[in-house]
């Protein structure tokens, strides 16, 4: 058996993340064996199920770039676990970090793995852009979820596709769930929009609450569903009370049950400014429901035409709403074929992986 350090932020519900579990279910643990080296103190959501599957849990300090002690422990750490001859890194732009630090340790197979396609234009984004030009000088391998992540991280550079599978089956819609999961939630006389996603500037939470007002004003049998968390929350919560909302907007905070949550949504919407390709697209489709996305979120995820709408971000809250309202007419039924077909079911994708990192084991 091998052991792949996965190098990530921590292993809490955000969709990279939820995009590794799924592998780590379905690989071959007998052969791969996934270990994860994290940046928080913390314990995060997926850290106890990583354990029952035989993973191992480090901790280091959190990522500043520049940092010699940052990048003292992290040779520490390679030095000292020498059984690791592949290690995967998931930190975005300054992934370069960690792929410096392990190639000065002789790690053999160093893989960074892109998952957007684009930053948050903040104080930060220069030197990130900086440390991303580095990435292909430091990593032996190039992974992207998708093209437009893969485009813009690795520029121009050669890498390799692993898309964000999921478990079809877990996803497929039911009428009589649907129906059940409603009546719990108090919502069977409602119509669900729903949206997936952390608190931060990247979802475009602020214009999603401007959307759903219009929604409301149009039609006051609408409730908004918002499923996770993060820094950003509470000012998103200030100005739902400050429209009025509050009533009508549910903060669902992170779940394990988004499955059958879905089940329950009429619409999702999902307005991000930038995004590569998101695992919430492709379980919302999964589950068979429309929705209405931005024209910042890459096209590679719509696999079921039918029931995606793409809409501008300078187009109004007004006819964002309109576009929501008219996806909603459309029914919902089993698409689980179609993820399949696409190659986003991972049962197939899962093995694809396991023999990837057992040839680069044997080689290296």
């Amino acid at each position: 058996m091998i052991r792949v350090l996965h190098v990530v932020t921590y292993m809490g519900r955000g969709g990279l993340e939820t995009m590794l579990m799924n592998y780590y279910r379905h690989i071959d643990r007998s052969k791969v064996q996934f270990d994860f080296l994290v940046h928080r103190e913390f314990e995060a959501d997926y850290d106890e199920e990583i354990k029952s599957l035989g993973g191992r849990i480090y901790h280091v300090s959190r990522l500043v770039p520049w940092s010699r002690r940052y990048k003292a422990e992290l040779r520490r750490f390679f030095r000292t676990h020498p059984e690791y001859k592949i290690v995967h890194v998931h930190q975005d732009c300054l992934s370069s970090v960690a792929l410096q630090c392990a190639k000065e340790c002789g790690i053999p197979v160093r893989i960074a793995h892109s998952h957007n396609s684009n930053q948050d234009k903040n104080i930060k984004y220069l030197f990130k852009r900086y440390y991303m030009r580095k990435i292909p000088e430091t990593a032996t391998e190039l992974f992207a979820c998708g093209k437009a992540a893969g485009d813009w991280m690795f520029g121009g550079k050669t890498y390799r596709l692993l898309p964000n599978a999921i478990a079809a089956e877990k996803y497929i819609y039911e009428e009589e769930k649907a129906k059940k999961i409603k009546k719990e939630l108090d919502l069977e006389k409602n119509i669900v929009i729903g949206h997936i996603g952390r608190f931060n500037p990247q979802k475009n939470h602020k214009f999603l609450i401007d959307i759903f007002e219009k929604c409301f004003e149009k039609n006051q049998k609408v409730r908004l569903m918002l499923i996770g968390d993060g820094e950003g929350r509470k000012e998103i919560e200030n100005k739902v009370k400050e429209r009025g909302l509050q009533d009508n907007v549910i903060f669902m905070g992170v779940r394990r049950d988004v499955p059958e949550l879905l089940q329950a949504m009429d619409v999702f919407v999902f307005p991000s400014l930038y995004e590569g390709l998101p695992v919430t697209m492709i379980e919302e489709q999964a589950a068979g429901v429309p929705a209405v996305i931005s024209d910042q979120v890459s096209e590679e995820c719509i696999i079921t035409k039918d029931l995606v709408k793409v809409e501008g971000l300078e187009e109004t809250p007004e006819q964002w709403a309109g576009e929501i309202l008219k996806q909603v007419k459309i029914s919902k039924r089993d698409r689980s074929e179609e993820i399949k077909k696409a190659k986003y079911d991972v049962e197939t994708t899962a093995k694809w992986l396991e023999e990837y990192y057992l040839k680069k084991a044997e080689v290296n």
